[in-house]
């Protein structure tokens, strides 16, 4: 005769360490503070976390069914005895099938089991008649994790309804778009195909916009409202522009003022709208290049920094050193005012509050607060800051304190860039 074949399968349950803590843990159960119906319900919500299927939720709703109320009751123990065999008629499921599943649940944490040397299940009853102890399926472990698992699945439900909301937004946002652009008789042909070439790249950059992550979904809803605001002003300074009657035009040509005091008829107080802009022109240095004339000594601010102003970095250098103005579809500021008026754009792209951009506004002036929100909305958009309206509050404090550094910020962005661009 020959020598006999080891068996290559371990006999028994697979043992692990996760399994041995989840009995251990069952142990320290507190019966009588979360009721038979209360699990049942749990049971039957625990698909949408993705910690079990619906098939699994089905058997194990139906172990909890099967245990009696008063199991759960103090001096009470939920252990279901029923066999595979009983369990696979009952949900309608082969005996195979039955027992993956439990070893699932057993893995997920769900329930604990106890085996006998015969794998039968049975309890163990004291002189009294009630149960102290068997083999079977446990239920107790669900008792002691109830809060976490009520908790996961809070969670999971406002995640699907913050991602359907989002959803929500995002369509109706770009049904509107695409209805302003169709609808639009003001824009030129180059601004409307400008408008419909960010619109399409918005759109591919999202995807399919149900398999999308929320927070893609809110920044091009961000987007496309701003896009819808931009098409709005181009269409209404177009109209203007054709219709305006100029009542100080002189032999068909118009000179315009930029007096403080335009009721006053006075030569002295008129001057050309470019005008502020010859020293800018000639100045060789970026010191000079980083003021506008209407900013400097001359001039009156609306709002004035707390603290003394810090040097300005050139607005060429602030320019290169944030490229999220152009991946976000802004048209690159000229000027420091044009690059005040996207302030609130950007704010709302990259979630700032309109509270953090008052008070920056306060404490560091319109033009450094400006370079902080432009600072900010790039980091956000190189992942580096997760919170973009506590990143500006903090800048804000260390304004405060005289501890802000933004020229450092900003050609730092301009190393990195000119960096990651050569590699």
């Amino acid at each position: 005769m020959g020598e006999a074949v080891p068996l290559k399968r371990p006999i028994g349950r697979r043992v692990t360490p996760q399994r041995t803590e989840y009995r251990r843990l069952s142990e320290s159960a507190e019966m009588g503070s979360v009721a038979r119906g209360q699990l049942a319900v749990l049971a039957h919500n625990l698909p949408c976390t993705g910690l079990i299927n619906a098939s699994e939720s089905h058997l194990l709703v139906t172990l909890v069914n099967t245990a009696s109320p008063e199991a759960f009751d103090k001096g009470g123990r939920p252990i279901v005895f029923k066999s595979n065999q009983q369990l696979a008629f009952e949900i309608n499921r082969s005996v195979g099938r039955v027992s993956r599943m439990l070893s699932n649940l057993f893995d997920a944490g769900l329930v604990t089991m106890q085996d006998s040397g015969n794998y039968k299940r049975y309890p163990h009853r004291n002189a009294d008649g009630l149960i102290v102890d068997g083999c079977g399926i446990d239920m107790r472990i669900l008792i002691v994790r109830y809060r976490e698992l009520d908790g996961l699945v809070r969670q999971a439900k406002a995640e699907k309804a913050a991602a359907s909301a989002a959803l929500r937004r995002y369509r109706g946002a770009l049904r509107n778009l695409r209805y302003a652009l169709a609808t639009a008789t003001g824009l030129s042909e180059r601004a409307q195909s400008r408008l419909e070439a960010r619109l399409e790249r918005v759109v591919a950059v999202v995807g399919i916009a149900a398999k999308a992550s929320s927070a893609a979904l809110r920044r091009a809803t961000a987007l496309f409202e701003w896009l819808i605001e931009r098409a709005l002003q181009l269409c209404s300074r177009s109209e203007s522009t054709e219709n305006s009657v100029c009542a100080n035009a002189e032999n068909d040509m118009h000179k315009q003022t930029t007096s403080p005091d335009p009721l006053v008829n006075s030569s002295e107080n008129r001057r050309s709208a470019h005008a502020e802009q010859l020293r800018l022109l000639e100045a060789g240095s970026a010191s000079q290049r980083a003021y506008e004339a209407s900013l400097g000594g001359g001039s009156r601010q609306v709002n004035q920094p707390k603290h003394p102003p810090q040097a300005l970095v050139a607005l060429q250098d602030l320019v290169r050193a944030i490229p999220a103005l152009d991946t976000y579809g802004f048209a690159l500021p000229r000027t420091w005012a044009e690059l005040a008026r996207i302030v609130p754009q950007m704010c709302r792209i990259a979630g700032i509050s309109d509270d953090a951009r008052r008070r920056a506004v306060d404490q560091m002036g319109e033009q450094q607060a400006a370079v902080a929100v432009a600072v900010t909305l790039q980091k956000f958009d190189r992942q580096e800051v997760t919170s973009p309206g506590g990143y500006l509050r903090a800048m804000t404090k260390r304004a405060a304190a005289g501890e802000l550094h933004l020229a450092r910020s900003v050609f730092g962005l301009v190393a990195r860039n000119m960096t990651e661009a050569l590699n």
